[in-house]
């Protein structure tokens, strides 16, 4: 039986922090995002994109979506195969490419998941789960371009 559940975002943006730059009207890329009962996003354009260094950007928060979703989804089939997980830590790469056109698209996403766990002769199966996790993500079901793991695993 398949389920639907329905997520809502409002953006906020107004013209009034815009700005002339060689003749041509700049507009700002800072706005803000409003997700019901939780704290609104301040986000901009990626720095390369003129955007606001300082504040989220779309790719951030893709990218941020995967690595969070992977987790969350191999702590899922951990706990369903008895595998004590210890600590979890990630540090994700995406790769953008630009068209000449400035159209631009994610080529890849590469995750290196480097987890802890209690039972050193869980190592090798604990590995494996990070292919199950792929599968079960909700965001990386939802991408056009590979989720590449390269993960390592040790006992406490």
């Amino acid at each position: 039986m398949t389920s639907k559940h329905s997520f809502k975002a409002a953006i906020n943006w107004s013209s009034n922090q815009n700005q002339q730059q060689s003749g041509r009207k700049f507009y700002t890329k800072s706005h803000k995002i409003k997700i019901e009962g939780k704290t609104i996003l301040d986000i901009s354009a990626a720095k390369a994109f003129k955007g606001d260094p300082e504040l989220y950007n779309p790719e951030d928060l893709l990218l941020s979506s995967l690595v969070s979703c992977h987790m969350m989804s191999y702590l899922y089939v951990c706990s369903q195969k008895g595998i004590e997980v210890l600590d979890y830590s990630d540090n994700a790469e995406a790769t953008l490419e630009v068209s000449p056109d400035g159209s631009g698209r994610f080529t890849e996403v590469r995750l290196y998941p480097k987890v802890k766990i209690a039972n050193p002769d869980k190592i090798q199966e604990a590995l494996e789960l990070h292919t199950k996790a792929n599968q079960l993500c909700f965001i990386a079901n939802s991408c056009n371009f590979p989720v590449i793991h390269t993960a390592t695993c040790e006992t406490a």
